[in-house]
């Protein structure tokens, strides 16, 4: 029985009430190696808890932590023509189009999408790094254009958060052409007199850099995010000479200059809203302001009129001998 009882029961209680555990319950910080339970991670805005470091965020995660409730909406971006040069390395264009719309849910590298930060409408446009490197090809000149007309339209100020590897190699010389057609988007904004801020999450290099992601009226870094037009390696090789630590990276940049503010992704938000009312010449945000409550027409009519008033008469009668002689006949 000691057996039976202490081995076999509970073997066969192990193998029945056997559960499957989902394997996207945890993430591994890329840089501490903390494991992260995933709720905490997604309230923390993808922000490891442990060392602090930045993860990515897809724009649509990104968009919700920003909007005012997490609502906005998305601005329609032209679809360029598909496969201009038919262009083929060891897969054709198209089928690597496929397989990061399929990885990703996404259509293209940018998300533009028009909502409130802090009751203050914008137009904010994000690129997704984990579509095909956040490269830019016709569709994120597209989509740049596209914010750019819709900010001047409703005269609402630009945020844009860049990440990307540069300009998207199959489709060559098209994608290098968006490095002009966005600086022409841009002095759209400055003619117009609208802000232009430019936040840099990590990485942001080659053409972005070269173009729209540095012609902001103001640059904002995530931490530690690689900003750069040629890589460090790439430079080691080409000087043959060691770089200083933190050479391209975020807070080596803002000491020289180049940038001006290095703020957290969980502060990102209040600090975009005070930038922005300051650029727009706004008194700053209130924080909680509610209006007051209203009552509901349901409980209005609900409510039944008061009585009027009962006015006595002029002389009243004595109603004690009434009484007294009714008694007396019965």
């Amino acid at each position: 029985m000691n057996w039976i009882t202490n081995y076999v029961r509970p073997r066969i209680n192990s193998i029945f009430s056997r559960r499957e555990i989902p394997e996207n319950l945890w993430s591994k910080c890329d840089d501490c190696g903390t494991m992260l339970f995933h709720r905490e991670l997604s309230q923390n805005l993808n922000v490891c808890t442990n060392c602090g470091h930045h993860m990515p965020i897809t724009p649509r995660d990104r968009f919700a932590a920003l909007f005012d409730g997490g609502a906005y909406a998305e601005v329609d971006v032209p679809l360029p023509t598909p496969d201009p040069l038919q262009f083929r390395d060891q897969k054709k264009y198209p089928e690597r189009m496929r397989a990061a719309q399929k990885s990703t849910g996404e259509k293209e590298a940018m998300l533009v999408a028009r909502g409130e930060i802090g009751r203050t409408p914008v137009i904010a446009a994000a690129q997704d790094f984990s579509f095909m490197g956040g490269s830019m090809g016709m569709y994120v000149g597209n989509a740049i254009i596209a914010a750019a007309q819709e900010a001047v339209k409703l005269k609402r100020p630009l945020i844009l958060f860049s990440a990307a590897g540069g300009a998207r190699m199959q489709e060559g010389i098209l994608s290098l052409m968006q490095m002009p057609r966005t600086t022409v988007a841009v002095q759209m904004l400055r003619e117009a007199g609208l802000p232009y801020i430019v936040v840099l999450t990590h990485p942001t290099t080659g053409g972005v850099t070269a173009s729209y992601a540095m012609l902001g009226d103001v640059h904002i870094a995530e931490p530690n995010a690689l900003i750069c037009f040629a890589g460090p390696r790439v430079i080691e090789q080409t000087i043959r000479e060691k770089l200083p630590e933190g050479f391209q990276r975020a807070e080596y940049l803002l000491d020289h200059g180049m940038l001006d503010r290095v703020t957290k992704r969980t502060d990102m938000r209040d600090e975009l809203i005070t930038i922005t009312r300051m650029l727009l010449g706004l008194p700053p945000a209130v924080k909680g302001d509610l209006p007051a409550p209203t009552p509901e027409p349901e409980a209005i009519e609900a409510t039944p009129p008061a009585p009027p008033p009962v006015e006595p008469p002029e002389n009243p009668k004595p109603a004690a001998k009434a009484d007294k002689k009714k008694s007396g006949k019965e």
